[in-house]
């Protein structure tokens, strides 16, 4: 009997080496930690994987019908879209984050970016050669900074993206707001079709967003964005997040968390 209490105790000693008592976390931990379980469901669920190859698809047949009923103009017909978690899946980097317990930070995402190895996300590289083969204009306007515009260009072109040029890619120089980019391609085209996984990446107005973090404004302008806007899902981050925080991503990490907590919807 001795001697199976004190393997028992040994196995035990051995079991709380290996796993100490979990230290306190800070804020920053843990706002991390919630990152993990969106990343893995954007990286591992079929859900995300049907959700892009089903809004894609929905996105051909638009394109589809409008050509088909396109009235003859002096534009060319045009189609916009953003990058990141749109055509451009950087779910490696997030994932690098919830690993390191650590949050996004402007020096890590441009590291990344200048890596140029973001894989294509579900139904992209269909949808754009679609849009391509109907004679559409591309354009790639996104808000990564304009200092990764060479590396942003390489990763395009290694994916073999159609119009991976130069003039096709709109990078941010000074502002996040889309408009003016957008405004400079509709100069000279007719856009048919806006793709992205924020609402911003259509217009502007769904930027600021009240109490409703912006569900008034879907209620309002319902028809135009089911006839001219692609919505992607992103759990990961987005204008929802900021919508939580009121609009104002320089709140502290345990400020961030707090304002979490009374957007969740509690059952009783």
């Amino acid at each position: 009997m001795r001697s199976f209490i004190v393997i028992i105790s040994i196995l035990i000693l051995s079991a709380c080496q290996q796993f100490p008592q979990r230290k306190t976390l800070s804020a920053e931990e843990i706002l991390s930690m919630q990152l993990g379980n969106a990343t893995l469901w954007f990286q591992q669920s079929a859900e995300m994987e049907a959700s892009y190859l089903q809004a894609y698809d929905k996105g051909k047949m638009l394109l589809k019908i409008k050509m088909d009923t396109l009235s003859k103009s002096e534009l060319k017909p045009a189609v916009i879209l953003d990058l990141d978690e749109t055509v451009l899946d950087n779910s490696p980097y997030e994932a690098r984050l919830f690993l390191k317990g650590k949050n996004y930070g402007s020096e890590s995402w441009e590291k990344w970016c200048k890596q140029a190895k973001a894989e294509a996300l579900p139904g992209a590289i269909d949808f754009l050669n679609f849009a391509d083969s109907l004679g559409l204009e591309i354009y790639y306007v996104s808000n990564r900074k304009i200092g990764v515009f060479e590396p942003t260009l390489k990763n395009l072109k290694t994916l073999k993206l159609p119009q991976a040029e130069k003039e096709h890619l709109l990078l941010r120089t000074t502002k996040s707001d889309k408009t003016e980019r957008r405004e400079m391609v509709k100069a000279g085209h007719n856009i048919l079709l806006y793709v992205g996984d924020n609402l911003t990446d259509y217009d502007q107005k769904f930027a600021e967003r009240d109490s409703t973090l912006g569900k008034d404004l879907i209620t309002k302008h319902q028809k135009e964005l089911l006839h001219n806007f692609i919505m992607l899902p992103n759990p990961m981050y987005g204008e929802w997040e900021s919508a939580i925080y009121g609009n104002d991503f320089s709140k502290t990490a345990k400020e961030k968390l707090e304002l979490r907590r009374k957007q969740l919807n509690i059952a009783k």
